[in-house]
Formats: structure tokens, sequence, C-alpha cells
């Protein structure tokens, strides 16, 4: 049939009821219309028919036959427009969602050329971004202005609005996992498990594979290796193929590989199913048959702090308060399922796959499958968001095991389902403490007790575990506590990796007692927090002695804000406002961290970055570029990037922890100044002297002084450069002992967040009205990205708070699973503090995990505070509020 495609006539063979999307990306190789559901949940599909926008992925092809269809790699003046807004504004982060949004923006345009906020909000209301929070979009959209996009600084980038380096390749629908296919590519299927926990026996598959086009099935009987991986090696077991029993819905028991082409469908795979009990409490868990072998009582690892005599201490205190909270599973939902390819070039195989973790990528494919690390290359695509997922490997051994075993190129795409249902989720929560404080409102000591459902497999459950007790107190100073968290087995998902690695669910206790606790006392919520603020020079509950700290001045900056709405609310029914506070250790917990970044200088004069941080829609690409830029003493737009390649780039890291400003910056930072200090040197020229680099030339300029060194001259060095320099760091820490005593981070990143809402007395419905929010950064090195991360972390915090709650079997769509939505983001006011921290490069803290975590207490605090109802398991759900409304007597 006859398409007409961004204005050209295009012939493609295709049944009639193939999908869009399918016949774009496939045929027509237009792959900036991307597939996040193909269920039209997502949005992320979005394209133009005759100037509307449909969703790719629900529409049959011979629908479109004869009509226009325009797609994100069209160039019209709407989508030029569009594209210069997105990046002025920093509307794309990871990008996924962006051809979506530009498409569905273009459509509102062609109609509205100049919409209101709330016009734009409902006509992207169909489109899904899981970073952003919206309202940069939002933005961008209302601001088509045509003005062009502003050019990099020529000088001191740190702190200038850079617009993200890689944001043109966002806007005009990057390559992510499933965008590059190398020819001939095998398509692999993995057959998974329908019971939480079951026994299986394969049977004879090759009667089965006869005239399916099936080029191989590979079972764990297959893995040549250490059929187990896992983030943190000493705890590592879950097998890349799982030998019977199945230990969770959803994990891989067998591949398949089809040849290109064929129809790649696992309907009547011979495989017998004998279900098993299944342990998906962790409290019965602790008291069931043991998952692993060396666990008893289904317990991975207890993490502890104690300090002090906190029984004692709350037997004296003047007022005590007591409670308990419960979190459920919560999906990351990015809106990229999990996506790659493999390949070899001579004998290393290669991988390109979406990972926040190549090199650990690399090590855990290579021991799965028997290969020295050198003989796996991790090539990572553009990331449709990780939010901590994606840390874990996911399909890279998969994918390695086809090729290894075949010799052949392979490609696996998840579906919607099968990413939801396998991959890693936040970890359930049951806490339950109390706090206490003298008469004058100074908090005398805790005690809490948390038990986290890690399922599974370990996967970052010790990091949960440890990170808790060490975070539990908040940024507040806690004379005397107790505090215990325990990782136990079920056969539930596995629990990993998601922004703030447990703090989240310990700040949604702590904070919601906080807002008792000075009622009890009698003393303003906001005033009871600054009264008991961490300061300089006190001890944490893990004994370090705290410098920079900076929650007193997120707080103070909070209180006009707060009195503002206090009295705006006051006597409003269903009104209500509420506080709460974050800190975050940013790195490991009291273990090496380190980061390693190399810049080089061509003969040709071409400043080249090797920076190995994976950009996962955070920004590094662009933060790092500023603060290497900044420390050479050249223009940032001067740099090169070779982005994260475990055969190019030295190893920045994992993209977690909010790290990658911090210590990735300081690598950055000690790079650009060691390759400065060799320029200075040859040029016999001070500190303050200005050097430029180009046509084969160092050029450096000291006063009225110019002097030039040929790059030609220079011996090459090992990687090809006549100038270079790479340089570590890693964050000085100690390690905790058996009380939880030591330092275990180098810098903290603090803020406080404050919640304006309206609860629905009969519904129980909750309408957010604003989010002012103030996280204190140390040095703000780009304040754009800054505040898209604090907008997309309070959206999240969002979904945390009111609608999230991820059900095995039930909710593994973008339909029945719901997360905020354009409707859902009120406005939200950042409020950028800047406390210097001297280990952070040029003072900068980590931002990315922070965000998160204030939003879902000030969001409780505010209900409470609205109706009285005290809303104690997770998600508040209208049937919940309106049961602790019943509770309250409300």
């Amino acid at each position: 049939m006859l398409l007409t495609v961004n204005g050209r006539s295009c012939e493609v063979s295709a049944a009639p009821v193939a999908r869009l999307s399918e016949v774009l990306r496939e045929d027509l190789g237009l792959k900036g219309t991307k597939v996040g559901c193909d269920a039209g949940d997502c949005g992320a599909c979005t394209v133009l028919v005759d100037g509307a926008p449909v969703c790719a992925c629900l529409t049959p092809v011979a629908r479109v036959a004869g009509r226009e269809v325009q797609t994100v790699e069209a160039e019209t003046p709407d989508l030029a427009r569009l594209r210069a807004a997105f990046l002025r504004h920093g509307a794309a982060q990871c990008g996924i969602c962006s051809p979506g949004m530009l498409m569905t923006a273009a459509a509102l345009l062609a109609r509205n050329p100049a919409p209101t906020e709330a016009e734009a909000s409902e006509a992207l209301g169909g489109v899904l971004c899981r970073c952003t929070g919206y309202r940069k979009i939002i933005a961008a959209v209302c601001d088509v202005s045509g003005l062009a996009v502003p050019a990099a600084p020529e000088a001191a980038p740190v702190g200038q609005r850079v617009v993200r380096l890689d944001g043109a390749a966002k806007v005009a629908g990057d390559l992510f996992g499933a965008d590059v296919v190398p020819e001939g590519a095998l398509v692999v299927k993995a057959l998974r498990s329908p019971h939480a926990h079951a026994g299986f026996v394969i049977g004879d598959w090759r009667g089965w594979a006869e005239g399916r086009g099936v080029a191989g099935v590979f079972t764990a009987a297959d893995i040549p290796g250490r059929n187990a991986f896992g983030v943190i090696p000493p705890f590592a077991d879950q097998p890349a193929l799982a030998e019977s029993p199945a230990r969770f819905r959803g994990e891989a028991v067998a591949l398949v590989a089809f040849e290109p082409g064929a129809a790649a469908s696992l309907d009547g795979f011979p495989v017998d199913w004998a279900p098993l009990p299944a342990l998906l409490d962790p409290v019965e868990a602790e008291a069931g048959a043991t998952l692993h072998p060396g666990r008893p009582g289904n317990l991975l690892i207890e993490g502890r702090v104690r300090k002090g005599d906190a029984g004692t201490a709350l037997a004296a205190s003047a007022f005590v308060v007591e409670g308990a909270v419960e979190t459920a599973f919560v999906e990351h939902a990015y809106i990229e399922p999990e996506a790659g390819a493999a390949w070899m070039e001579g004998d290393i195989l290669c991988i390109r796959a979406c990972t926040q973790a190549p090199v650990m990528d690399r090590d855990d494919t290579a021991t799965v499958l028997g290969l020295a690390p050198e003989r796996v290359r991790i090539v990572p695509s553009a990331v449709g968001g990780g939010f901590g997922s994606k840390l874990d490997v996911s399909l890279q051994p998969l994918i390695g095991l086809v090729t290894l075993k075949t010799g052949r190129p392979c490609r696996m795409v998840y579906s919607r389902g099968e990413s939801m249902a396998s991959t890693t989720k936040r970890h359930p929560a049951r806490l339950r403490g109390r706090i206490g404080c003298d008469a004058s409102g100074l908090v005398t000591g805790l005690e809490v007790e948390g038990v986290f459902n890690t399922g599974a497999y370990a996967s970052w459950g010790p990091t949960v575990a440890n990170r808790v007790p060490v975070h539990v107190t908040g940024p507040y100073f806690t004379p005397a506590v107790s505090a215990r968290a325990r990782a136990v087995h079920t056969h539930g998902p596995v629990a990993g990796a998601f922004r703030g690695f447990g703090v989240p669910q310990a700040a949604i206790w702590q904070e919601t007692l906080y807002d008792r606790l000075a009622d009890a006392a009698g003393i303003d919520r906001l005033e009871f927090r600054l009264r008991n603020a961490l300061r300089d020079g006190q001890a944490s509950a893990t004994g370090q002695v705290m410098r920079a700290v900076g929650i007193e001045a997120c707080l103070r900056a909070l209180k006009p804000h707060w009195l503002r709405a206090r009295t705006e609310a006051a006597g409003v029914p269903g009104r209500g406002v509420g506080v709460a506070s974050c800190w975050y250790g940013c790195g490991n917990t009291a273990l090496p961290n380190p980061s390693t970044i190399r810049i080089g200088v061509t003969g040709a004069g071409e400043v080249v970055l090797h920076q190995g941080a994976t950009d996962i829609g955070q920004g590094s690409n662009t933060v790092i570029a500023q603060i290497a830029a900044e420390a050479l003493g050249v223009p940032v737009g001067s740099l090169r990037l070779v982005g994260p390649d475990t055969a190019l780039t030295p190893d920045a890291g994992k993209t977690s922890a909010s790290r990658q400003t911090f210590v990735t910056g300081r690598a950055a930072e000690a790079a650009g100044r060691s390759l400065r200090a060799t320029v200075l040197r040859l040029a016999n020229a001070g500190e303050g002297a200005r050097i430029g680099f180009g046509g084969g030339m160092v050029r450096v300029s000291e006063g009225g002084t110019v002097r030039e060194i040929a790059l030609a001259g220079l011996p090459v060095d090992g990687f090809g450069y006549a100038l270079s320099a790479e340089e570590s760091y890693d964050p000085p820490t100690v390690a905790l002992d058996a009380d939880g005593q030591g330092s275990p981070y180098a810098v903290y990143g603090y803020g406080a967040q404050m919640v304006e809402l309206a609860v629905d007395p009969q519904l129980g419905t909750v309408k957010l009205l604003k989010i002012t929010a103030a996280h204190d950064l140390g040095r703000a090195i780009n304040p754009t990205l800054a505040e898209g991360q604090i907008e997309g972390g309070i959206a999240q915090g969002i979904g945390l708070a009111l609608m999230e709650e991820y059900i095995a079997g039930r909710t593994e769509n973008l339909h029945d699973y719901l997360i905020p939505t354009t409707g859902d983001v009120p406005p939200v006011e950042s409020l950028i503090v800047e406390v210097p921290d001297p280990e952070g490069p040029y003072g900068a803290k980590g931002l990315g995990e922070h965000v998160l975590i204030p939003t879902a207490p000030a969001i409780l605090n505010a209900i409470r505070d609205a109706t009285g109802a005290e809303v104690t398991r997770l998600p508040a759900l209208p049937h919940r509020v309106l049961a602790a409304m019943r509770e309250a007597g409300r």
C-alpha cells in the first residue's frame, strides 16, 4: 500500500492490520516514533494523521493509506519552534516521551497558536512522562516564541543554564535500546513463570519449534558461567535463567531465538508448571520455608544504628508519639521497556542496551557467560528512564548467551507486561516506632524497627537495609537512636533500587510522627523542624560530625510561603498545608565509590571528554562537561563528548545514589585542573592565564603575551592524544561498626517541601494545589536541570503518596498501574538553596534522590491538616482517606 509520511510517498508491504508504529519503525526506519506499551496507554508513539494525534501502536496501517502521516522526523515550522522551546525550558530529560509530546503539541498549536497552561495540560494529558513532572513541558508548549536556543557560555560555565548538550538528539527522536538493530538479528523471547513459586519441566521443544523459524532454545543448562548475578557481588543470587523452581512471577526460565521475519510467538511452548506454596508476606516469610540456603528465616540482612540509650531517653521525655506506616511495591514505570542488541566483533561480545551501570553490566554478564570481562563490551543506548531499576542487568546476559551460542547478532525488546513483571520494584516497608521530645520541643530519642520485603532475590536489599537506619532520624539532631531494618525474602517481585533506596519510606514514618509530636508539644510544625534541624558541628545518628548542613536554610526559605499558605487555608473546609524535610547521603554507604574521567587533546586541537557516567535524563552529560570545562578554563561548547562505553571510557561508576554530580564531578574537576596545569607548565604561564585549543595549536594568553604550542610536535600517548589527563576520585568515608557508628557519606544534600491541597470530604479524593520545594544543592551547576530534577522527583513522590501500588499479576500495564499525568502535578515553585560543601566540586551536592523523599510525607501531613485523618497505609487512595477520616471522627 501507498503511504504519505512526512510529505514523502512510501510504498510498504504489510498486513492491513499491522500496527502503524511497527511499519514506521521496522519498514520505514523512522525510529523516532517510540513504543512504550503497545496499548495506547503511554502516548509515546503519538503521530499525526491528517493533522490529528493518534497512537500509532493502536492504528492499523490500512487506516492511514492515502492519508498524511507526520512523525517527529518531520521538518515543519511548528516542530522547529517546539524543539527550540523544549531545549530552552529543559523540557526533555531522558527523551523517550519527547516525540509523543512534540507531536501532540504540534497538533495543539495548529488549532490554537497561543494555548493557556490549562489548555496545554489538557492536550498533553494522554502522553505519559516519568522524568520531568510535566511542568517544563507545559511551559515550553506555552512559550513557542521562535526564540533561538541559547548558545553555550564562552566562559565560567558552572552555575549557568547551559542547554542540555544532548538535547538536540532528545527532541529529534534519540536512539534508545530498541532503535539500533544489527543486520540479520535474531529475535529473542523469554519464557517466564506465570506463578510466584512453581516447579517446572521443559518438554521436547524440538517438535514444537519445527516450522516456526526457531534458531535455538536455551535454558539454564546452556549457561557456561556462574548462573547468578547481583549488583552486590557477595550477595549475587539471581539466575539469568532459573532452574526449577521459579521463585517469582515473571522470572525467565527459557529463551527462544527466532529468525528475523518469523512470527515470534511462544504459544504452545512445552512446559509443565507445578505451582508451589508462595510466601508473599515478609512477616510470614520469616517463619516459612527458606528461599535461599544460608539465609535462615529468609533474612537477607539487618541494618542497625544505635546511639545512646533511646529507651531511657524516651522514658524521660515530656512528649512521646508512636506510630506505624506501611508502603506498597512501587513500579519504576519508565516509558522505555528494557531493550537491546548483541553481536560479535572478533572475539568480543558487544551488547548495546539501556542501562544505568555499564561496567557492572559487563562484569555480571561476563560472570554468567564464563568470559573474561575484557571480552565483553557494553555500549549504553540512550536510556528512556531508569530511576534505579536499570542498575540490575535484565536482558544483557540473555542476548549475550544467544549471540555467544549461535555466533549471530540478536535483539530483544521487553513488552510492557514482562518489563513490569520481571524487573525490580521499590521495597514495600512496614515501620513502627516512637519519637520523643522535651518540654521545649527538642527531640530526645527515637526507636524504630522496619521490615522491608526484598522479594525473591537480593538486588539492592542490603543497601536499603543499611541506608534506612542511617537516615531514619531525618535531618534533625537526635541524641539517642535505636533503629533496625530487616530485608526479608519472599516470593514477591525482586525489590531493588528506586530513587531513595528506602529513605522515602523511612521519611514517611518519621515526618508524619514529627507533625504529631509538634502538635503534642504545642509548637508550629515548621518551627518544630527548625528547632531540631541539624547544624554544623552536631553529630548525626552514626556519630558523624556534620558540616555544610543546609536543612535550616531550606526550612527558612519555606517560612514566608508557609505563613502565606497557612493564612489562606485557615477556616477553609478541606484545605490543608503540610511540610516535610529530607536529607540524603550521596553515593555508596561507607563503601568504595570511585569515578574516573579522562580528557584528551587531539593533534588537531580538539578537546575530548571521556565521560562514562550514564545520563538517564538527569543531565550528567551536561553537568559533568560544565565542571570539566570550568576546571580546564575553556568554553563548554568546545568539548566533544565520548559517552559511556566500556571500551572507550574509564569507569565513572553507576548512575545511582545521587553520586554523579558529586563523585564524577570531582573526578572531572581534577582531570580538568590536571590538564590545565600541564598546558600552563608547557607554556611557562601562571594560573591566571587563558588557554584555548584549535588549529593544531594550544594558545596561552597571559597579560599581553600569547604563547603557542604546536600539538603535532608533542608525543602521542596510548590513547592517541597529544595532551591528556585522567583522574579519579573516591569519597572519604569511615565504615560503620556493629552499632552503625561511622561516617558513611562524605556529602549530604538537604531539602524541605510544602504541599497545599484540598480534600473532598465525600469522595476522599485529594487535589494538589501547589508544591513549594526548597533544596540545598551546595552549588547549582545548572539551575535549569536542577529545577527539572525537583519537578520530576516531586511527580514520582505524588505517585508514591496517592496512586501507585504494584500488584503482581494485576497491574502489569500502564492502564491499571496509574502514574501521575499532566493533571496530577500542580504548579511547583523551586527554591534553590546553596550551602557549599567543601568536598563537592565547586561546592556542589547531589540532588536526584533527595527531591522525591519529602513529597509523600508532606502530602500525608497536609491531608491530616485538612481532615484530621492519619493515613498510615500508602498509597492514600480515596477509600483509605475516607476510612482514616471516619476513624478520626471527621
